[in-house]
């Protein structure tokens, strides 16, 4: 890989011109789904209907459901280029000259690459368009309010940042790099990326785990799956004792490991990534322009952290919501789910919507019922998740 290095020279008479301010450009809301991935609303061209995209500091571009292009008639054009994803890696075809239209902004002049999103639209419960990544945060000021569900957008400049909190100054490729200490058998300071992409707190790659002998040896990680671009993959799930990010320590953190055949986390180098369960318990400004990101604690800095265990993986499919991927030996197994059962609702909740599922069956040692339908039959199921404390 080969890096250019540029150096201004400047005479000493000089006047430096004096910089000017961040200019506020437009505000918006936005949705939140399990783990605090974030959707946005936004208008493609000239297409009347709003599309559901994801807001992803840990992707390197900005992208389109191929399904999406289909639909709306979007030309794309085949590439030789690769895109590397924790499910493996693919050519893509781009959509060249787009635009991009959020409330009170437009932004002209996108190549969005196209993936298959169908995925992470079973995964949410709600149809992906697209992913908003590098293309457009590299060209703005982000201020995330995870209290209102509410982004406002800034031009580059000088920033006046809120009273308090925490600057972080992180390594800026397409996607932040930062540095933590992580601590369970000994204590191991290492750089992860910044992914407010990714619903979960923490997750290392096994090379790092092993590598760092970071993990103490009396945990026995559970066996759970999670999506990535390129399909379901198979991950452990445990706990480290604390994560510390800038000066934030959080105890006793949920931990993915992850054995990563595609190397996507680019180890040595990095060790993982730190995912939006955890930004979100602060207010964030994303400061590409100037490379750096200011942490404000919020009032969900203090929210105990999700350590149940169910290993039971839902997808929401043609209208329901379906069991794809069952866990040997977990609560799940136990309490007799079987593939492509249909819950038709958890408790007395019969919404048929998949983030209220989700949700009620984080209640670890407590027994769930679940109503299911299979092979035509209603039955209920118990299910009593464990603690991966």
């Amino acid at each position: 890989m080969l890096f250019l290095f540029t150096i201004a020279l400047c005479h000493a008479q000089q006047q430096a011109t004096p910089r000017p301010k961040a200019k506020y450009i437009t505000g918006f809301s936005f949705q939140q789904f399990t783990g605090g991935v974030i959707l946005i609303r936004a208008m493609l061209n000239n297409i009347p209907d709003s599309l559901n995209f994801i807001l992803d500091t840990g992707s390197g571009g900005v992208s389109l459901d191929s399904a999406t292009c289909v639909e709306f008639g979007i030309q794309t054009v085949p590439s030789d280029t690769v895109i590397l994803g924790m499910g493996g890696t693919h050519k893509v075809s781009f959509a060249f000259n787009q635009s991009l239209g959020l409330p009170g902004l437009n932004i002209k002049g996108l190549n969005f690459h196209v993936n298959n999103y169908d995925l992470l639209s079973c995964v949410y419960g709600e149809k992906i368009d697209g992913v908003i990544g590098y293309g457009f945060f590299s060209k703005y000021i982000v201020k995330i309010d995870f209290d209102r569900l509410w982004i406002d957008v800034y031009s580059p400049g000088k920033f006046d940042y809120p009273k308090g909190g925490s600057m972080l100054h992180p390594i800026f490729t397409s996607i932040p790099i930062q540095s933590a200490q992580v601590k369970d058998s000994r204590k191991v300071d290492f750089n992860f990326y910044f992914d407010t992409g990714a619903g979960l707190c923490f997750l290392m790659s096994q090379s790092f785990a092993k590598d760092s002998t970071i993990l103490l040896p009396r945990r026995h990680p559970v066996y759970t799956s999670a999506e990535g671009m390129g399909g379901t993959l198979e991950m452990k799930l445990t706990v480290v004792k604390s994560l510390q990010v800038g000066s934030y320590k959080f105890k006793t953190v949920p931990a993915y490991i992850y054995d990563d055949h595609y190397n996507v986390t680019s180890y040595p180098y990095v060790g993982g990534l730190i995912g939006n369960d955890l930004w979100r318990r602060f207010n964030l400004v994303i400061n590409y322009p100037d490379r750096e990101i200011h942490l404000s604690p919020n009032t969900h800095f203090g929210e105990p952290f999700d350590y149940s265990y169910t290993g039971l993986t839902l997808y929401y499919v043609n209208d329901k919501i379906i069991v794809d991927d069952i866990a040997d030996n977990s609560p799940a197994s136990r309490a007799g789910f079987k593939k492509d059962d249909i819950i038709i609702g958890v408790e007395n909740n019969f919404s048929n919507n998949l983030q209220q599922y989700k949700n009620l069956l984080q209640s670890s040692g407590d027994k769930v019922r679940v109503t299911l339908s299979r092979d035509g039959q209603v039955m209920i199921v118990a299910i009593k998740p464990i603690d991966i404390l």
